[in-house]
């Protein structure tokens, strides 16, 4: 057993809630304390997961002796000046997706942690989840042959009431930043850094995209078409597809729940494609890694390194400039 990492969660939303229920999962991880702008919000918090600490700021939260590592779980736009706060306090961070507004933002990010030699890591979840390694093993594998073409599509119509920070370009809004992040990161996870990005948005009332269609285009003549969308509910589906087969992730391919099925030859069989899968929401896989890389004494994530969160957002960079959207944090 190695030593236990003791988690303190910053912000007390729907997220921090499914990542504290997954913490429990994770074997030398303890919650031990949540920070919140409200002692309400940390009281109601802390009475669905006990905890020894309860903070009614985040400075307060960052300050505690007691807390190894901060998962961040605010809106997009606070990102940048919460990570920034926790570092200066010498806590280790996972941070949600997407990481921050815009890659001048994740580079002071990134070179603070490397100036205090903190850990620090974007929880983009999809990338230790089980079906992502097994796409990733059959692909090494030459399943597909060389890949052409991969699809996907992300959307869904908001329920009421609807969160404030889908739409609120104060809060990093829009569906690109939200939900588009996961088809960027599939795409390039599998075809790379595209060397041409092409994107159109239809805009919300509030100016933040309600829509946005992307394209990239490689030099090798692949090309990956990305779609997402607060205006209609869509399958949440991914087509991964090659030169001597195809693999469909089914609904909801970016979590646990997703199938992967496998089409060969002239793509009229079907194989589904078997994955371990555990309890809970997919978060304790992530959570499982950070703790792990604490106990080895890391700075930086060996699997969701620094320089893939970097390229990340700088193509979030090119496709938001492309289709014309902008944040108070480009100025």
């Amino acid at each position: 057993m190695g030593a236990i990492i003791r988690w303190g969660i910053l912000g007390c939303g729907h997220i921090a809630k499914k990542f504290a229920t997954d913490l429990l999962l994770v074997k030398d991880a303890r919650l031990v304390a949540v920070g919140s702008r409200s002692m309400a919000k940390a009281d109601a918090f802390a009475a669905a997961f006990p905890v020894e600490y309860k903070h009614d700021s985040y400075e307060a939260l960052a300050a505690n002796p007691a807390v190894d590592v901060i998962y961040i779980a605010t809106p997009h736009s606070l990102h940048y000046e919460n990570v920034l706060l926790c570092l200066q306090h010498g806590k280790a961070i996972l941070c949600e997706k997407p990481f921050a507004m815009n890659s001048r933002q994740t580079k002071a990010m990134i070179n603070l942690a490397k100036e205090k030699k903190v850990f620090l890591m974007e929880a983009l979840w999809s990338k230790f989840l089980p079906q992502y390694d097994k796409v990733q093993e059959m692909l090494s594998q030459g399943k597909l042959g060389a890949v052409k073409s991969v699809l996907v599509n992300f959307g869904f119509k908001p329920l009421a009431p609807v969160s404030p920070r889908l739409y609120d370009p104060l809060l990093g809004g829009g569906s690109i930043m939200d939900i588009g992040i996961y088809n960027a990161f599939l795409a390039m996870s599998i075809l790379g850094k595209p060397d041409i990005i092409e994107a159109s948005m239809t805009a919300a009332p509030t100016g933040v995209d309600e829509q946005c269609a992307v394209l990239f285009k490689y030099n090798n003549g692949a090309v990956a078409q990305l779609f997402s969308t607060f205006a209609t509910d869509l399958a949440t589906e991914a087509d991964i597809c090659g030169t001597e087969g195809r693999i469909r992730l089914t609904s909801r391919f970016f979590d646990p729940t997703a199938r992967i099925e496998y089409y060969s030859g002239r793509l009229d069989t079907r194989e589904v494609v078997e994955v371990p899968r555990e309890d809970g929401f997919g978060y304790q896989y992530e959570a499982r890694h950070v703790t792990e890389c604490l106990q080895k004494g890391l700075t930086e994530s060996p699997v969701m390194r620094f320089a893939d969160t970097l390229e990340l957002m700088e193509t979030l960079d090119a496709i938001r400039k492309a289709a014309g959207i902008k944040y108070a944090a480009d100025e």
